[in-house]
């Protein structure tokens, strides 16, 4: 699933080809594309012109030139392309989007071959749609309080890794870079938020923020074709990842194999030398 460094270098993407284009015609093609909480159809775009394409977490939105916002979640395997004449048009395509600035004309497709992925048109409160404005800032936010967020996490008797993965608290990370977060902090995933030091869950929330830094100037973690950036091309970090999938190779900083264990419905990947639960 696209975490937060796969939905910025998205993000970037859109706006560098998009930015100040005006929608032309927008078609929704799939059922499940339009969020049910829609305020209006995919149509009610046209004609508008686009200022930004922010972000908050994993969910993304183009602001535009009137009340409404085009917003957009890419849940497991959505993706948005920018139409090449060089490149085969993808399969499950779900909506359509025909962009135009003065004489240049853009074709904008959102593809989810899993169709969990959504588009809604929604009204933006304080410069945040509705969809999203009960996710937390993440930590590339210029507002986000460091200290207020270790606090929080310092608060709970779950386990860190279900605390940082939890999207109310501090969003955008998902399960590989908790993983990866938790190894370069030496921190076992199952040990109580509450037993942590308060430096203890401080070193972590750097190292979210450190290792999805990195993602992002590689252009996020592409295991398969499921993600890739607008101009369909893969990202690099996969090559880095140090315990996310690395079940039984050598740990990179002591040599010992790497452990997967069940959490939740998810698994864990962690050093049992370095990550020791106390």
């Amino acid at each position: 699933m696209p975490e937060l460094p796969e939905v910025e270098t998205v993000r970037r993407g859109l706006a560098h080809f998009l930015i100040g284009y005006r929608f032309k015609s927008a078609a929704g093609l799939h059922p499940r594309v339009l969020k049910p909480a829609s305020l209006q159809p995919l149509t009610a775009v046209v004609g508008a012109q686009i200022k930004s394409i922010n972000r908050r977490g994993k969910f993304l939105w183009f602001e535009l030139d009137r009340e409404l916002a085009l917003v957009a979640h890419l849940g497991m395997s959505g993706q948005f392309l920018v139409a090449r004449k060089d490149r085969p048009a993808p399969g499950h395509v779900r909506a359509h989007f025909e962009l135009s600035k003065g004489f240049k004309k853009q074709e904008l497709l959102f593809s989810d071959q899993r169709t969990f992925g959504w588009l809604s048109v929604e009204q933006l409160t304080d410069g945040i749609p509705q969809s999203a404005r009960h996710i937390a800032l993440d930590p590339f936010a210029a507002a986000f309080d460091r200290s207020a967020v270790i606090a929080r996490m310092k608060a709970r008797k779950a386990a860190i890794k279900s605390v940082i993965l939890n999207q109310e608290i501090m969003s955008g990370v998902g399960n590989i870079y908790a993983d990866e977060s938790l190894w370069r902090a030496k921190i076992h995933p199952e040990i109580p938020a509450c037993d942590l030091s308060v430096k203890k869950i401080g070193s972590l929330v750097d190292a979210a923020v450190q290792v999805m830094a990195e993602a992002v100037e590689v252009g996020g973690t592409s295991f398969d074709a499921m993600y890739i950036n607008v101009n369909g091309e893969s990202g690099f970090f996969e090559t880095s990842l140090a315990a996310y999938g690395q079940e039984g190779e050598p740990c990179p900083r002591c040599g010992r194999g790497i452990r997967r264990i069940a959490f939740g419905n998810r698994s864990s990947h962690f050093c049992p030398k370095c990550q020791v639960r106390t």
